[in-house]
């Protein structure tokens, strides 16, 4: 555990965790809740993006492997993009860790907004299901929005699944499952290379992130089986709520402390 926090604090970060790993499986937006924890509890923006990364992995890479049990994954579109995905991630994560810490700290506080934006775009649109896609959606439209998205999430991270829904959506004309299937194989290799870049300088904090994997992961698998009609949009409701004061918080912390 690190060793300057406070056992009650631990508790908090796990019950976090665990809620954040719960809305997420439903409506999206659990870094809105990890991520600003981490931060309220004394741990350094570097560490705490570094150890948020390493927990949110494997929520992607169990809910990717039912996309996969359940034949969703379009294979072809994945094989040319994931790699794309994990160097703009490193990239990204390179890049922020060049910033002085108080400089992330505003750059986060300035993304936190932004990316709670993402959780109010429509996950329902008509359906456009295509079976084959051309070679400029192929080799041209999926690596640029896997890298692009991919250097976002290694920068920050927040809202990369949705945003990557949302262009497949738009720009290969997948249908929604299908779009988050893809996404969820392409926002867990930028999660790879992003760890990559996080662990080799050292901003991980492994004993206190095994507990919260445990946590986030039970909290996803609970959220998944209450997934009932209407109840993503009550859980939003309770995401922005959660956010708004842990963003407060967070300004007070770092611009009035």
């Amino acid at each position: 555990m690190y060793e300057n926090i406070e056992f009650w604090v631990f508790i908090a970060l796990c019950v976090a965790f665990f809620v954040a790993g719960f809305v997420d499986s439903i409506a999206g937006g659990g870094g809105l809740i990890s991520m600003p924890s981490l931060l309220l509890a004394g741990i350094s923006p570097q560490l705490a993006l570094g150890t948020n990364k390493f927990v949110v992995i494997f929520g992607t890479a169990v809910a990717l492997g039912n996309f996969i049990r359940h034949k969703k994954l379009i294979y072809k579109i994945t094989l040319f993009s994931i790699g794309f995905s994990l160097i703009g991630a490193y990239v990204g994560t390179k890049l922020i860790l060049l910033f002085d810490e108080r400089d992330v700290a505003s750059v986060i506080l300035f993304l936190l907004p932004v990316s709670a934006l993402a959780i109010f775009i429509p996950k329902k649109f008509s359906k456009t299901h295509q079976e084959s896609f051309s070679g400029v959606q192929t080799f041209v439209y999926a690596p640029m929005i896997s890298f692009f998205i991919g250097a976002y999430d290694g920068f920050f991270g927040p809202g990369t699944g949705t945003f990557l829904i949302l262009s497949f959506y738009l720009f290969l004309r997948m249908d929604m499952l299908n779009a988050a299937a893809t996404a969820k194989a392409i926002n867990l290799a930028s999660g790879m290379g992003s760890f990559f870049a996080f662990a080799l300088s050292g901003h991980i904090l492994y004993m206190l992130a095994l507990p919260l994997v445990v946590a986030n992961i039970c909290g996803a698998y609970i959220g998944s089986k209450f997934a009932i009609k209407r109840g993503a949009k009550v859980v939003r409701i309770f995401v922005i709520f959660s956010f708004f004061v842990m963003f407060i918080s967070l300004i007070f912390k770092y611009f009035f402390s």
